[in-house]
């Protein structure tokens, strides 16, 4: 690595960094991550459990007794800007000449936005008629309104503060939705509901004016008190960038390139809550009020689940802690439950009939944070998948393995991505207190060399940018981890504005 100036060093302990630090983030780019080892995708009845009617019932009724002693919380990964949601607008502006499908259904279905009204109503305060522009076929006015920061703004806004949903006499942003939510699966014994965004710090304001009136509202009609908090990625988790020959990335002004290290680093936010059980879920995955009962059963489903296995396990602990002289046949109970129950394989020279080893594997294999994971089958969305994974002490595991961590060059592999059936919705409740009721401290349960390098580009120059092991694969890699097959219809995410206009949106 080139030796470092004055000004350089001054940047890097600005961030919360060191020059080992540095150090390290250059030499994964020269090094590479390693790519994981797949084994054979996951499926129904191998690695992904299918819940029936009478599972359902009896995990969502596990979830509803348990509430009042649990403390929980939903945690929201909110820091996306929704620039790329209208970046098809942004094109026709700089080109309005150009022919851009997309926003031609953008401009036919204008009318179905949750958004329209209060477009029409920013247009008629500049003298500007909505209905008059769109018979003319003067789309630009109406689309600068929306995106440029002289209108509307929601060309910079965070997606969380769209709105996306239309009701009889209101909007909802997702942000609200996350609140109307919460109150249903999210609620403590004390009627609180506790929410959690991970926004940017350039956002926060605008999160916290528009939520303090929407949770007095809600609270209010529905009796409940929310505690909403919010925190952002530190500047600690930031990366340095590199050029192709992986020298440090220089601005214009000299200055070294960082980058936010993607979603891994919430693992530092995420480590720092309280409470017991902890659901995450993206900020743009929501549905109207119609569309919500199937994913408040699922929710319930997957924390009930959650509490019961941990039950299990803390009793286990408790025992293995009590009693190092355990009979070996109850040994093997517990192996069988490790095994057939958390997909927890061994390796091959763990001797199931040395009480000794196995009594010292079963301690450290069951006493981890656990996380339960709503996996819905795959409908050609990209991203991550359940996989069972080799690890490196010889053991199969279950993973999400991004498609940027998988050898696409090896026939094998490839031949094995091809074969998956599910995809990774983000969709987690997480245990994070052992046997004990102490908190797990997160960083000793996430695997360091699953991070992901990828190229970019910053003032038509070509970049490295790195990224930590993500937060639900590389972040949760030592977990104890189950996966639950949930219905496509509780995965509803909005990449772009005209997602919106899906029945799932309307």
């Amino acid at each position: 690595m080139e030796k470092l100036t004055p000004q350089d060093l001054e940047q890097i302990q600005s961030k919360g960094l060191t020059r080992d630090d540095i150090a390290r983030q250059v030499e994964n780019f020269e090094k590479g991550f390693p790519f994981s080892p797949l084994v054979r995708p996951a499926r129904a009845g191998d690695g992904i459990v299918q819940p029936n009617q009478e599972d359902l019932e009896h995990y969502q009724h596990v979830y509803e007794q348990a509430t009042t002693g649990v403390s929980v919380m939903k945690f929201v990964p909110a820091s996306g800007a929704a620039t790329r949601m209208f970046k098809s607008l942004f094109e026709y502006l700089a080109d309005p000449s150009a022919s851009v499908p997309e926003v031609e259904t953008f401009i036919q279905n204008l009318g179905s936005f949750a958004f329209y009204d209060d477009l029409r109503a920013s247009l008629h305060s500049r003298g500007m008629d909505i209905a008059g522009l769109l018979q003319k076929g003067d789309y630009s006015p109406i689309i600068r309104e929306l995106i440029s920061e002289e209108g509307l703004g929601y060309g910079e806004l965070p997606k969380g503060l769209i709105k996306f949903h239309r009701y009889d006499e209101h909007s909802r942003t997702p942000a609200e939705e996350h609140l109307v939510e919460g109150a249903s699966y999210c609620k403590s014994g004390d009627r609180s509901v506790r929410i959690h965004f991970t926004v940017l710090p350039e956002h926060e304001e605008k999160f916290r004016s528009h939520l303090d009136d929407s949770s007095k509202r809600y609270g209010k009609d529905q009796q409940l008190e929310y505690r909403i908090g919010y925190s952002n990625q530190h500047p600690s988790t930031d990366m340095v960038a590199v050029d192709m020959d992986n020298e440090l990335f220089r601005d214009d002004d000299g200055r070294l390139l960082f980058r936010p290290g993607g979603h891994g680093a919430l693992l530092n936010n995420l480590n720092e809550l309280e409470e017991d059980l902890i659901f995450i879920k993206n900020i743009d995955n929501v549905v109207p009020d119609r569309l919500k009962p199937t994913t408040y059963d699922y929710k319930k489903t997957l924390a009930g689940m959650l509490l019961d296995y941990q039950r299990q396990v803390f009793s286990y602990l408790r025992e293995l802690e009590q009693d190092r002289s355990l009979e070996t046949d109850r040994l093997k109970e517990m192996l069988d439950f490790a095994r057939h129950r958390l997909n927890i394989l061994p390796p091959g020279n763990l001797d199931p009939n040395d009480p000794a080893e196995l009594h010292e594997y079963l301690y450290a294999r069951l006493n981890r944070p656990i996380r339960v994971c709503g996996m819905v089958k795959n409908q050609g969305e990209p991203g991550g998948g359940p996989f069972w994974v080799r690890d490196s002490d010889g053991s199969l595991s279950l993973q999400i393995v991004e498609k940027a961590q998988i050898n696409q060059d090896d026939p094998g592999q490839e031949e094995i991505l091809e074969a998956s059936t599910h995809f990774n919705p983000v969709d987690l409740v997480c245990g994070v207190r052992d046997y004990r009721g102490n908190k797990f401290d997160l960083f000793e349960y996430r695997d360091p060399s699953a991070g992901l390098i990828s190229t970019k580009t910053k003032g038509g120059r070509n970049l490295k940018a790195q990224e930590l092991p993500g937060l639900w694969n590389g972040g949760m890699a030592y977990w104890n981890t189950i996966f639950v097959e949930v219905p496509l219809i509780t995965f509803n995410p909005v990449k772009t504005v005209n997602d919106l206009l899906r029945d799932e949106h309307q």
